[in-house]
C-alpha cells in the first residue's frame, strides 16, 4: 500500500484492535439454548451489514461453561470458516452484543478506528484476502487466522474514516433502493412470463394425459462400481442442474459410463421433452426440450423424458408443464423430510391439452413472440444488476484509495492516531515493545 493518500496509514488486522474466535454450546444442554437472550451469531446469519437478531440464542450460562465469546456491539464479525468463502467474505457488524460460532472471529477495534471503516475496508479487499488467506479444507473452505490478522488495510484520519462511512453509506443507500426497484421489476417479469403462457391456452381445449401422447422413460442410475467395467462406454447426461425451466443449462454437462445398450435405449432425440423429478419442491416437472445440442446425450434417473406422438408439438406441452404443471406437480407430488419428487404414474397422469397441431403452433408462436418481449426486459434489468455491483466495486475503491472524498489538511495524520494505540498498548499491557513502525510513504509524521 504504497501510494496512499498523504496523512493515511496502514496497519496489520491484528493491530486494529482485540480478535477473539467462537465456539458452539452443548447442544445436548437445553439451559444453554433454552429461553437464551444472547444473540448467537453463525455464518447463516451474515447476510445482512448489521446483525441484531439471529436464527439462534444462548444463555449466559452457555457463555460461561462452553468456548463461545460474546462481543460488544460495533464489533466487527467475520467468517473464517465456511463453503461461502469459495467465492465471498461475509462480513458484519455486531448491532447489538452477541455471541460466537466456531466458523467467525470478531474484532473489538482500538480507540480511534472506526467499525463501520474496518467493515468496509474489508469488504472491498474481499477478493485479496480470499487469494492470500483461504485455504481449502476436506470439508469447506477456510480463512487462515494468522494470514488474516497480518493482512494490512489502508487506515485514514479518524475524522476522515467517518466522513467515508457517511460517504459510502449515502451512496450505497441510493444503490440499495435502486436494486429494491429492480428486484421488483424481476417478480412482475417472471409473474409476466407466466401470464404470457398461460394466456394463449385455451379453456375449451380437449385434454389429454402425457401418459397417452408420450412414452416417458426414467434415466440412468450412477453405479460407480461398476463404471471401471471395460465394456461400459462413455457418455454425456443431464442432470436436474442442466434442466431448468424453460431452458437447458449446458454450461456443464458431466459424463458418465454405462452399458452400450444402456446408451443406445437412453439417448436423447431432438423433441424429447425432459421433467426434473424433484428435489427441492420448486424444480418440480421444471423442464425443457430437448433439441440435439449434444451428440450421444443420455438422461439421469433424476430427469424423466417425454418422448411425443405424432400431432403435439414438445414445446407447446413444456410451455404448459412450466406453468400449469408448476401448480399441478406441487400438488400432486411426494414430499419426504428433505426431498419433493415425482413418480412415473404421477407424470403419466399430468394432465395437458388437445387442440389440433395447428393451434398448438399458433399459440406456441404468440408465446414465443410475447417472451422475447419479456426477454429484452429482463436482459435489460440483469444488465443493472450487473452495472449496480461495478458501481459498489467503485465507490469502495475510490473510498479506500482516498478519491470519493477531499482530504482534510486540519485532520489529525493517522500516524498520529497509530502511534497513541502503540502507546496505549504497550502501557496497558506492561509489556516491552518494539518502536512503532516508521511512517508508510505518504503519512504525514505528528
Amino acid at each position: 500500500m504504497s501510494d496512499l493518500p498523504d496523512g493515511w496509514g496502514s496497519l496489520p488486522l491484528r493491530e486494529l484492535g482485540v480478535w477473539v474466535g467462537g465456539g458452539t454450546p452443548s447442544k445436548a444442554n437445553p439451559a444453554f439454548w433454552a429461553g437464551g437472550k444472547i444473540p448467537w451469531v453463525s455464518p447463516k446469519d451474515m447476510k445482512v451489514n448489521i446483525i441484531r437478531h439471529t436464527k439462534d440464542y444462548i444463555t449466559t450460562d452457555a457463555v460461561l461453561s462452553s468456548a463461545a465469546n460474546v462481543v460488544p456491539e460495533g464489533s466487527v464479525l467475520v467468517v473464517t470458516r465456511s463453503g461461502i468463502l469459495r467465492h465471498a467474505l461475509p462480513v458484519a457488524l455486531a448491532g447489538t452484543q452477541v455471541g460466537l460460532n466456531q466458523d467467525l472471529k470478531a474484532l473489538t477495534p482500538h480507540s480511534g478506528f472506526v467499525s463501520h471503516y474496518i467493515a468496509w475496508a474489508l469488504r472491498y479487499l474481499a477478493p485479496e484476502i480470499l487469494r492470500q488467506c483461504a485455504k481449502g479444507g476436506t470439508t469447506v473452505q477456510s480463512i487462515e487466522t494468522v494470514r488474516l490478522l497480518d493482512f494490512e488495510i489502508p487506515v485514514a484520519p479518524n475524522a476522515e474514516q467517518k466522513r467515508i462511512v457517511a460517504a459510502i453509506e449515502e451512496q450505497v443507500s441510493r444503490l440499495d433502493a435502486a436494486e429494491a426497484v429492480l428486484r421488483s421489476a424481476q417478480h412482475r417479469l417472471k409473474t409476466l412470463r407466466m401470464n404470457v403462457v398461460s394466456a394463449a391456452y385455451k379453456s375449451e381445449w380437449p385434454r389429454t394425459t402425457l401418459g397417452e401422447i408420450a412414452e416417458i422413460t426414467g434415466g440412468v442410475t450412477k453405479d460407480s462400481k461398476r463404471e471401471g467395467d471395460p465394456s461400459f462406454v462413455e457418455v454425456p447426461y443431464l442432470r436436474v442442474a442442466n434442466v431448468q425451466r424453460g431452458y437447458l443449462d449446458l454450461t456443464e454437462v458431466s459424463t458418465i459410463r454405462v452399458l452400450p445398450e444402456k446408451a443406445r435405449a437412453l439417448r436423447l432425440q431432438p423433441g424429447d421433452v425432459l421433467f426434473n423429478e424433484g428435489g427441492d419442491r420448486d424444480k418440480l416437472g421444471r423442464g425443457w426440450v430437448w433439441s440435439g445440442e449434444i451428440d450421444s446425450c443420455i438422461h439421469q434417473n433424476h430427469v424423466f423424458r417425454a418422448r411425443l406422438s405424432e400431432g403435439f408439438d414438445p414445446r407447446f406441452v413444456s410451455w404448459h408443464g412450466n406453468t400449469f404443471g408448476q401448480r399441478w406437480f406441487d400438488t400432486h407430488g411426494r414430499q419426504t423430510t428433505n426431498l419433493a419428487s415425482l413418480n412415473l404414474t404421477t407424470l403419466k397422469s399430468f394432465p395437458v391439452p388437445a387442440p389440433p397441431l395447428a393451434e398448438q403452433l399458433e399459440a406456441v408462436a404468440e408465446i414465443e413472440r410475447r417472451l422475447s418481449i419479456v426477454d429484452a426486459t429482463t436482459n435489460m434489468v440483469n444488465s443493472a444488476f450487473i452495472q449496480g455491483k461495478a458501481l459498489r466495486r467503485a465507490i469502495l475503491e475510490c473510498a479506500f484509495s482516498g478519491k470519493l472524498l477531499p482530504q482534510d489538511p486540519n485532520d489529525e495524520p493517522a500516524s498520529v492516531l497509530l502511534e497513541r494505540v502503540m502507546t496505549e498498548r504497550s502501557s496497558s499491557s506492561g509489556a516491552k515493545h518494539a518502536k512503532a513502525r516508521s511512517p508508510r510513504r505518504g503519512m504525514a509524521t505528528a
